[in-house]
């Protein structure tokens, strides 16, 4: 875990954080001296990673979030800002991938499962922007790193719409970063390759050996962890990343290189 005090009294909402890569961004913003919103759509688990954090110390908190809803998403945001008394920063973290394996291709995808990766992995992403972006706006600067995928530039015979949402998700980075870069506004995406999370160990939906397939297609010694990415976006949420702006880095162990 990290040793500096880079982000200390920093503001962070992390938005899709109750497990996975954003349970150990939590975790990695609080070890850096952040004070944080642990925000999710489960809200148990959200309320687990904040009763830990918070037996060690750490200045956070968890709230309710459905990016598929817009009240949802402006009242969460307004919470957390009036929680922490202001907002330096945002990961907006958050997917559905409950329906990613129904995810096809263009002839065969069930339009309602299209429907709904665009309204939560890319639509919730534009709402959860206009919710965040008027207080960081109001301090003349700070940062918003979203979570992306290889999917996005890969290139696949499936997934077509959680390709899509991602490829639209950079684009929207790119649009924030060109739009309110002036303003002392950066927004950049973390791209994570294979991070076997303990979520995907106990969903059982792993095939045999598919790990092992993964590691010998990857020019690395083992595959991702989900600390891996949290480092990634403790670093362009601090003062360490003033100067970066409307970039994709992709933490993949060199699976996608670019």
């Amino acid at each position: 875990m990290a040793a500096t005090d880079r982000l200390r009294d920093k503001a962070i909402i992390v938005v899709g954080a109750g497990t996975g890569i954003g349970a150990a961004t939590v975790r990695r913003l609080a070890a850096e001296g952040a004070r944080v919103c642990i925000a999710d759509i489960n809200i148990e688990a959200a309320d687990a990673v904040a009763a830990e954090l918070v037996a060690k110390g750490h200045s956070v908190f968890a709230l309710h979030i459905d990016l598929a809803d817009q009240a949802s998403v402006e009242t969460a945001v307004a919470a957390a800002v009036a929680k922490m008394g202001g907002l330096d920063g945002a990961h907006i973290n958050a997917a559905d991938l409950g329906v990613i394996h129904e995810d096809s291709d263009a002839l065969d995808e069930d339009i309602a499962v299209f429907d709904r990766t665009i309204a939560v992995n890319l639509r919730g992403h534009l709402l959860c922007t206009r919710a965040v972006l008027p207080h960081l706006l109001a301090n003349d600067r700070g940062s918003i790193v979203y979570t992306s995928s290889g999917a996005a530039v890969a290139g696949e015979p499936t997934r077509p719409a959680y390709a899509a949402a991602k490829a639209g998700l950079e684009a929207l980075m790119r649009h924030v970063a060109a739009r309110w870069g002036r303003q002392g506004i950066s927004a950049n995406c973390v791209a994570p390759g294979l991070v076997i999370t303990d979520e995907m160990l106990s969903s059982g939906r792993l095939p045999e050996g598919f790990e092992k397939m993964v590691l010998a297609g990857t020019p690395h010694q083992r595959l991702g962890e989900t600390n891996d990415i949290a480092s990634m976006v403790a670093m362009l949420l601090s003062d360490d990343a003033t100067w970066i702006n409307g970039q994709v880095y992709h933490v993949n162990g060199g699976t996608v290189m670019r």
